[in-house]
């Protein structure tokens, strides 16, 4: 099986049942009147008269068209059946009648029992019973037995993909050099065992490849078969679950059967948290305990195994957190490779390899759409290559511009335009001044990102507008000053607001959730509070899935801690506050030429920002 081939469709099962009647009607119409033909000797109608008057005739069918007559018994053995033309004869009842002639109304049956016996009842029943058989077989294969099916007890249904059918390799894997690295270790070993066993040193059985959603960890699987030339078996974990107690753990053992079978190879258990998370002391029936045979079993057989023949385990998950001890000790999943969000070279990569199946623009520049797409997944930024040649598409053009995928990156992050949605004067207005308040408070303060685009023009996401920055360099590290800078600029836009009109409006909901989220983080995770000094206060759960973060702390220390966020968010406001009193003619300037273009690049907002401000001479 290659990857990418079609499944076949099911035939529906009334289709087998319609073939079955028509061959047997065939049969009965076809097969059984052409040998009871056969065995009926055609006469002229002189012949059936001398056969009467001689008495030789012993029984006859007169039909519309034709008389059968049978001459000679039954009693001595030698009787035959005739058939003649009837003809207009109407003296033929009296000399039937006469010559003692038993007159049938039905036609007698052909001498050829045998015959008639074997292709009337035999050969259907024959037929329909080795019919029946295959048919049972495909019934199981598509409601029970066969990959996939309710009735497949015991069975892994573990895709299997031959050597060197996967297509991948590690050239098509890209901004995950350091999970290329360890991984190139596998190959080699499956490669080359002798060099490791001359040394006594032995492969790790299993594998474990962690991070967040869409960075490439079933890709990478994928590409360890393809480098290493070897079978891959591909299962996920829920394929384990099973509503029979007992199931589960049957398919595990039959999983490394075949694996073992197949040795060298590699097995790759994809989302492994379904059947690999903690056991607990409650829930010892129902689905727990499926779950824990299941889990049970596939240590067992890690253990069992020898890796020496080439067995390899890989496994995937975005939940290391959640998995059992047992399963992460030495000597079942000895290695834990982690593959993170690309860096800024590995989005550029991963944008060049996507790139390679578009026609693109000789203009278009992969290091600045890598800038613009920091913490975008491989996932992602494959997304955003095919919304980009989408885009060219609409346009009319044969390849895609640098301008596509701009957009198509402004799409993953804030949805498509929404042009059904036509905004008021007012509200264009208001939320002019509220994006110009987040650009301006990020550009006068130091150690902010530079502002790459602003826009009010709505979005799918529910957005109004929006203000992109993009950070020159890479940061893996912020300060307690930069953070801080951050929260300001959410707050940029509510200050607009009530510099300018004196009220405040809905727009900023995302922004207050925002600086709500990052000013609690740094007196609770990061220790960027006298009062609190370097002690947590948060415990965070699932960090590739959005991180989960849970108060650990009484009653009285999370009242201190709420005040101390709001201090901190009211600090920043008002020095929001204070850097837009301070350049409100630029407030003002900035603003109009934005409701007028409705969107504005970073160069125009920096070149008006520098732009002095004209002086009024007096009259």
């Amino acid at each position: 099986m290659k990857l990418g081939d079609k499944k076949p469709q099911k035939i529906p099962m009334y289709v087998y049942y319609i073939i079955v009647g028509v061959i047997i009607v065939l049969l009965n119409l076809l097969v059984v009147p052409a040998v009871q033909e056969r065995s009926i000797q055609k006469t002229d109608y002189s012949t059936f008269i001398k056969n009467v008057e001689e008495g030789n005739v012993s029984k006859a069918t007169v039909e519309e068209d034709y008389i059968y007559y049978e001459v000679g018994s039954e009693e001595s053995g030698n009787a035959i059946l005739c058939k003649t033309v009837k003809m207009d004869d109407p003296d033929l009842v009296n000399r039937l009648l006469e010559a003692d002639v038993t007159m049938d109304e039905v036609l007698p049956e052909s001498p050829s029992i045998f015959m008639t016996l074997l292709f009337s009842y035999v050969v259907p029943i024959a037929i329909f019973i080795l019919l029946g058989r295959w048919l049972s077989k495909k019934m199981m294969n598509s409601m029970g037995g066969g990959p996939g099916g309710m009735m497949s007890f015991g069975k892994s249904n573990a895709k299997v993909y031959v050597k060197s059918s996967t297509g991948i390799k590690f050239s098509d894997v890209a901004g995950e050099d350091e999970a290329k690295e360890l991984l190139t270790e596998i190959v080699d070993y499956l490669h080359n065992p002798q060099k490791y066993t001359e040394i006594g040193a032995s492969m790790p059985k299993g594998a474990l490849l962690v991070g967040p959603p869409g960075t490439g960890k079933t890709l990478l699987a994928k590409a360890v078969a393809g480098e290493a030339e070897v079978p891959f078996f591909s299962i996920s974990g829920s394929e384990f679950v099973e509503m029979f107690v007992g199931m589960g753990a049957a398919k595990v053992r039959d999983l490394f059967k075949q694996a073992n079978e197949k040795a060298p190879c590699i097995v790759f258990i994809d989302e492994i948290d379904t059947i690999g998370k903690k056991r607990d002391g409650a829930g010892f029936t129902g689905g727990n305990d499926e779950r824990e045979q299941t889990l049970n079993q596939l240590l067992t057989e890690m253990d069992g195994f020898d890796g020496s023949k080439g067995v390899v385990i890989l496994a995937a998950t975005n939940r290391p957190d959640s998995l059992d001890p047992a399963l992460l000790r030495p000597g079942r999943f000895d290695r834990r490779i982690p593959v993170e969000l690309p860096d800024l070279q590995g989005r550029e990569e991963i944008l060049r390899v996507h790139a390679k199946k578009i026609k693109i623009a000789d203009s278009v520049r992969f290091d600045e759409i890598a800038k613009a797409a920091a913490g975008a997944s491989g996932a992602e930024l494959a997304n955003i290559v095919n919304e980009a040649a989408l885009r060219a598409v609409r346009d009319g053009r044969k390849f895609a511009t640098q301008a596509d995928f701009e957009e198509s990156i402004e799409v993953v992050i804030a949805g498509y335009q929404k042009k059904n949605r036509v905004l008021s004067n007012k509200e264009k207005l208001i939320v002019s001044y509220h994006e110009i308040g987040h650009a301006l408070v990020a550009a006068k303060q130091t150690e902010s990102a530079p502002v790459h685009k602003i826009t009010i023009i709505p979005r799918t996401s529910g957005a109004l507008g929006y203000t992109m920055q993009v950070d020159e360099k890479e940061h893996f590290l912020m300060s307690k000053e930069e953070l801080e800078n951050k929260i300001a600029t959410f707050t940029g836009g509510r200050a607009a607001e009530e510099l300018i009109f004196h009220s405040i409006t809905t727009g900023a909901s995302n922004d207050i959730e925002q600086a709500t989220k990052l000013a609690r983080a740094m007196i609770t995770r990061y220790g960027m509070s006298e009062d609190f000094d370097m002690v947590a206060m948060e415990n965070v759960s699932n960090q590739y899935l959005g991180g989960d973060a849970s108060l650990a702390c009484s009653f009285e220390t999370q009242t201190l801690l709420d005040k101390k966020v709001v201090e901190l968010v009211k600090k920043q406001h008002e020095k929001a506050l204070t850097i837009l009193k301070e350049n409100m003619p630029k407030l003002h300037e900035l603003a109009k030429y934005l409701y007028e273009h409705e969107t504005i690049t970073g160069e125009e907002f920096m070149k008006i920002l520098q732009e002095p401000v004209p002086v009024l001479e007096e009259a």
